[in-house]
């Protein structure tokens, strides 16, 4: 009868062992998918965020030196706003609606001269996607850290 009894404390413990080391394997692949997962989101976040600051930068560009009235130079930029609106904290969603305001309100102002832009530089008053960077830097920060849990 002990014979028995070693036989199957043997079977049990090869039985406890098997699934200790499967549960182990599949919690470290599950955790690996989920990394993999919340870096793919966060690098589809860090190029939203890049195209649109290239973008509105070039957009910001042609404003100054380009009175007009004509919008559909800004349609890429709505796509990306609203691209941003799926996938997005509200303070990036803002921020980028602020920036595309400004980029607005900028095409109908007359004209700039090369001197006059060199003032608005020094000045700072050229800089008006830094609420956007400051936003999108502590979202792409957030999901850096949700990464790490």
């Amino acid at each position: 009868m002990d014979a028995y009894i070693s036989a199957l404390m043997g079977l049990a413990g090869i039985a406890i062992g098997s699934l200790t080391s499967f549960a182990t394997t599949w919690m470290t692949h599950r955790s690996q998918v989920k990394e993999k997962h919340r870096e793919v989101e966060v690098a589809k976040r860090e190029k939203l965020f890049s195209d649109f600051i290239a973008e509105a930068t070039r957009l910001y560009g042609d404003a100054i030196s380009h009175q007009k009235d004509d919008v559909s130079d800004l349609v890429l930029l709505y796509a990306l706003v609203a691209q941003m609106r799926l996938i997005s904290s509200r303070p990036v969603v803002d921020a980028a609606e602020l920036a595309m305001a400004r980029i607005v309100e900028t095409y109908l102002t007359p004209n700039r001269s090369l001197s006059e832009i060199r003032d608005l530089a020094r000045s700072g008053a050229m800089n008006f996607l830094l609420d956007f960077g400051e936003a999108c830097r502590t979202e792409l920060a957030a999901g850096h850290l949700s990464t790490r849990r």
